[in-house]
């Protein structure tokens, strides 16, 4: 016989009001840990949930207007020596432009710099290596475009330049450099019997010649005729030009202010320029006439010389025919490039000269 304990109405009651609130406090309990679990989720995840769209920023160039396209010229890049281009074919240039016969003023007194050439001293900041334009650039000479940092003249300045064909060299080499850029290493060498370095004054007569450097420094020249000139002791010596603001303006009024002298011989003008160090790369050389003698072994042995050095030699005869076949024969072996340049400035271009031998 089992004895059951039967709890009173009373204690029945206080149990079931304990269940109760246990059962409360559980539920709340549960709900609390539930948020805060989610809250502390939220703190990391909530992050990687929301995504920043990127703001996208577009350009769009100004539209550029169609030019005129400039007439075709030769370009010679100098980057190594010249390869020996074939022997009857020589770079030329094709151009039926006739010249204009304007000269520039170059001894206007010019009390500040032009703001053309940049800020600050000479052509300002930003034109050296590394800035803006770098060193060097390009140059052209009868329609002859090169590129170079290095780069001479070697000029025909013979009393038989007078007339047209004075002006429209004084015009062309002015031109020439006159555009070139700020930090180009350039040089004008002038040659009739005697041959000196532009800013020199040079004289000649009969056979004895005379060329007064800076310095008060003298060179004499003798020569036998018009052609076969040469120095009595050492040819004068040739140094680069830095161009600048002030070295243009004092280049273009020498340019200008030169007088043509007596004969014309070729080889000393040259040699003076392969001589240079470091050499050119490039040489504009322009003549009005022959020199004498054996023309095409004297441009085999200037060619020769030149392509030791690795120069270019690009040549310009100013209506002279008789000169064409030897000027051709310097351009073609050391790659340059070869043009005549007839009365009114009209330049012709020489393919082969094979042909043009044929029409005359």
């Amino acid at each position: 016989m089992s004895i059951h304990a039967q709890l009173s109405p009373e204690a029945q009651a206080r149990l079931a009001a304990q269940r109760r609130n246990s059962t409360i406090s559980s539920v709340v309990i549960s709900i609390l840990v539930i948020v805060i679990i989610g809250l502390v989720l939220g703190v990391f995840l909530l992050p990687n949930l929301i995504k920043e769209t990127p703001t996208i920023v577009t350009y769009q160039a100004n539209e550029v207007k169609e030019t005129e396209p400039e007439p075709e010229k030769v370009k010679n890049v100098v980057q190594r020596k010249p390869s020996s281009p074939s022997s009857s074919m020589v770079k030329v240039i094709a151009a039926s432009t006739t010249a204009t016969i304007s000269i520039p003023v170059p001894d206007v007194v010019v009390t500040s710099e032009s703001v053309d050439f940049g800020d600050g001293e000479d052509f300002g900041g930003g034109w050296g290596d590394g800035n803006g334009f770098g060193k060097g650039g390009g140059a052209t000479f009868f329609n002859q475009s090169v590129n170079a940092e290095r780069i001479a003249y070697v000029i025909d300045y013979s009393g038989s330049m007078n007339g047209e064909k004075d002006r429209l060299m004084r015009n062309e080499l002015s031109k020439s450099v006159g555009g070139l850029k700020a930090g180009t290493e350039f040089q004008m060498i002038f040659f009739a019997g005697p041959a000196w370095v532009a800013g020199s004054v040079a004289t000649a007569k009969g056979g004895t010649g005379l060329v007064k450097g800076d310095g008060k420094k003298e060179y004499e020249w003798t020569g036998k005729g018009a052609h076969d000139w040469q120095p009595v002791g050492k040819r004068q010596e040739v140094e680069w030009l830095d161009m600048s603001a002030k070295q243009m303006k004092e280049s273009l009024k020498t340019i200008e202010e030169s007088k043509l002298v007596w004969g014309t011989d070729w080889s000393n003008p040259l040699e003076m320029a392969f001589e240079m160090d470091p050499a050119p790369q490039i040489i504009f050389f322009m003549t009005d006439g022959s020199t004498g003698g054996d023309m095409m072994k004297l441009t085999d042995d200037l060619a020769s010389k030149a392509r030791n050095k690795g120069i270019m030699v690009n040549c310009v005869a100013l209506m002279e025919p008789k000169a064409e076949e030897p000027m051709f024969n310097l351009a073609n072996k050391t790659g340059g490039v070869f043009t005549i340049v007839e009365k009114g400035g009209k330049i012709r271009e020489v393919k082969r000269l094979e042909k043009q031998k044929k029409k005359k």
